[in-house]
Order: C-alpha cells, then structure tokens, then sequence
C-alpha cells in the first residue's frame, strides 16, 4: 500500500519561486498559496505538518506586516503547524520576532535549497513525533491515567500490569515529585481490589505524636482531646488499598506496630485492646536510602523486608525522554478544558526550553510552571519567559539536545546505510525520504559516500 506523502504548503507570491520550491519539495505533496486569503484556506483545507511562509508580501513586499499577520493567524487555527518563514537579507528582526509569535524555525533569502530542505526535513520529523506523543503513548497508558512517551515509564506500566493483581508488598521508589502516588493509584485500579478504597496517607506531612493515631485510630479518652472513637486510615482500607507515602518518615514505635499489622493482618487502636482483623493491599513509597537507614538504625530492617517485596524505580522527569513538552501540553490543554487560558500553544523558544531545563522538581514542578504560564501568558502561543525559563544557562542546555539531536540522526543514517551495504536508494526508503535529501544530510553531517 502507497503511504500518502506530507503536506507541505508554500505561501510566496513570486512565482519563479513558487515554482522553485515546487520541484525541489517533490518528495511532498505540496499546496501554494501567494496571499493570506488563500493561505489561511489552504491550512483550513489540506491541514499542512509543515508551511513554508514569506513574510514580505503584498500590500508590505518589503516588510513583514502581512507576513506576520499570516503567521499569527496559523498558529491561531492549527498551533501545531510548523511555520518556516523566510526573511530578506538582514531582516534578523522580523525573523526573531516572527519566532517570538510561534514560528518554527527561518531561513534567509537568497535562498539556499539544501539549507531548506534540511530545516523543513527537521520540521516534518518533530510534527511527527509530537502527533505521535499525542496519541500512542497516551492511549497506551490511558488505563493507569500516566501520559507518557518514554521508554523508561512505560517499563514501568509494564510492571505495574504484573504485579496489580498480586497481593505482594510494592514499594515504590523515586524522586519527589515523579507521580508516586498516580502510580499507586494505578496499581490499584488494575486490581482485584478496584472497587473498594484507596486511602492515601503521607507519613511526612504528620507530626510523629499524631501519625498513630492517624494510622490506627483512637478509642475515646485514649488521650488529651480524644473526646470519641476515631477510625484510623488502615481500617479505612479495608478490603482496598493503604498508600504509605514517604515511609522512610515514619518513626519507630510505629514501625513496630506496622509490623505486627503486616504480618498478622490485625490491628489495635490507640488506647483499645480489641483486636481488629483488617484485609488492605498495602503499596508504599520514599525517595529516601532505605538500606543506608537500616545500616544507621533508623528503619527496621524486618519491616523493610516486608513492604518491599516488589520495588519499582520511578524515574525521574529529566530521565523520560520527551515526556516533559508531551505532559506540558496536556497540561495546557487541561487548563484549556477547564476555560482557564485562552493560550493555545507554546512557541519554540517554549518547547526547546522545557525540553531542556533539568525539572529538578520533576512533574511537579513543569505542571506549576505551566500553570504559571497560562496566568502570565500575554498572547495565545505561552513563551519560555512566561514560564520563566529564560535562563542564562538554558542556551548551553540547548546546544547540547542539539548535538544529541544531531547524533541521532546520523546514527539513523549511517545504520541504514549499513544494513543496505551503502546503496543510496535503498537506505533512502528505508529513512523515507528522497535521495538528494539523504545527499544533502549525509553532507550536512560529514558522513562519507562509500
């Protein structure tokens, strides 16, 4: 079966141009569009990965009024759209200010094809894997509620999907901030125990004289204010699930007790003598060093043994490749749903800066900044200052996702180059894309013919 070839749309008005840029982008299925009529109907109709947009035409042919018009307006009907413009020579200001508005990329005119051809090849290649963020990994975890893309999380879906309806002790190990709890609540919800309560309790947040009596409950006058009989989180969970987050937290007269519930399946509460037998699936979590605990006398070693009969890594945001633009777009369009923004997307500069900021605060923090964003953003495309990650330090952190970008693809090249034993044609289907655009690639990245 034929695969249909990517739209491409070209808006020029000169037609020696026109017809330029035809011949050479023949590997796509090209429209042409040469004013903003006809332009904002062709992304209407054909819905263009990719558009190629002169900004100086008419009634400003030697400006960017009307080019930048056009722009906006693109990124207004189809945010997606990656829009390439060309500028005149020396009009570096009209191409920053056409990136600030949510263009892709620019080139500068004369123009140079196998330049072009590079940048809109790239512009393609980064449409698709956004179309495909946007789908493939959020319909594979759709089940746990997780949107991701990477690798390293979907390893862990896996293992959730294998432990869920075992009854073994999980404890869940991972960077605050890394969606711990979301996890356990899919592990819960993929189990035999879907139905019943999911009680979540963070260990941290309680001071040590109450985290008992929160755990266990209270019997009236067990002390100074118990005024009535109070059930604790575990009877809570009965026939569900108990979620201990930051275990590590919790101090050691209450380790003993949660011990003894552990492996007898009973509990007494506060102040009572009455034995209660409770049946709850418990699922814990830390990011502290359990095992160098124990080694200190902090944390018994018995009862590290029994929560942590299955441990899963969750990795952190900086460790799930392409997760942060994937989850800073669904958090957007949350806030989109709910009417809260009137932003519709993020500029380059917005998406290159997530991509490469570190999220030392991990989910948390990007689905703040987004927040954040969607309050200070002034126009309808968010920028890396609205997100306030505008950092002197941001550009080094760019140029090295480049080079990274940059070493993937001539991996790509040069394993299909291999695996064709250097046949040009061969390894340019194999890489679907024409052969002069593998000509040109191969000469961009230094890699020898034959």
């Amino acid at each position: 079966m034929r695969v249909a070839k990517q739209k491409l749309l070209i808006v020029e008005d000169d037609e020696g141009v026109q017809s330029q840029l035809e011949w050479a982008f023949g590997i796509y299925d090209v429209a042409v569009a040469s004013d903003r009529k006809s332009a904002l109907a062709a992304v209407r109709t054909h819905k263009p990965a990719v558009v190629t947009l002169d900004l100086g035409l008419p009634p400003d042919p030697d400006g960017a009024t009307e080019g930048l018009a056009i722009l906006r307006e693109i990124m207004a009907i189809s945010p997606e759209t990656k829009v390439i413009v060309a500028s005149g020579h020396g009009a570096r200001e009209s191409a920053q200010t056409a990136i600030a508005t949510g263009a892709f990329d620019f080139y500068a005119k004369p123009i140079i094809i196998a330049d072009l051809r590079l940048i809109v090849a790239r512009a393609f290649h980064i449409h698709t894997l956004e179309a495909e963020n946007l789908t493939t990994p959020r319909a594979a975890a759709a089940a746990a509620g997780i949107i991701t893309g990477s690798a390293e999380m979907m390893e862990v879906l896996r293992t959730i999907d294998k432990v869920a309806d075992a009854e073994a002790t999980v404890m869940l190990l991972g960077a605050s901030g890394t969606g711990k709890e979301l996890l356990a609540k899919a592990i819960h919800t993929k189990s035999a125990r879907r139905d019943k309560s999911f009680v979540a309790i963070n260990c941290a947040a309680i001071p040590d004289t109450l985290i008992e009596a929160e755990l266990f409950g209270h019997e009236r006058g067990a002390f100074t204010g118990a005024i009535k009989s109070t059930v604790g989180k575990i009877e809570l969970a009965a026939g569900g699930t108990l979620f201990l987050d930051e275990i590590g937290d919790v101090p050691a007269a209450t380790q003993v007790k949660l011990l003894r519930f552990l492996q007898e399946r009973v509990i007494e509460r506060v102040g009572g003598r009455k034995v209660i037998p409770i049946d709850a699936r418990v699922i814990t979590a830390t990011h502290q060093n359990l095992p160098r605990m124990m080694e200190e006398g902090q944390f018994r070693e018995d009862l590290y043994f029994r929560i942590a009969e299955v441990i899963i890594s969750v990795p952190t945001l900086a460790e799930r490749d392409g997760d942060a633009v994937l989850l800073a777009r669904h958090f957007l369009q949350r806030y989109r749903d709910a009417k809260r923004t009137k932003a519709k997307g993020f500029t380059p500069d917005a998406l290159a800066a997530i991509a490469a900021w570190p999220w030392t605060g991990n989910v948390r923090e990007l689905e703040n900044r987004v927040k954040r964003a969607t309050i200070m953003a002034d126009d309808f495309m968010i920028t890396a200052k609205d997100l306030d990650l505008d950092d002197a330090a941001l550009p080094v952190a760019r140029a090295q996702l480049r080079v990274a970008r940059e070493q993937a693809d001539r991996a790509a090249i040069t394993g299909a180059l291999a695996a064709n034993n250097g046949n040009m044609s061969a390894t340019a289907r194999d890489l679907d894309i024409s052969r002069p655009m593998l000509y040109d690639l191969m000469n961009a990245y230094g890699i020898p013919k034959g």
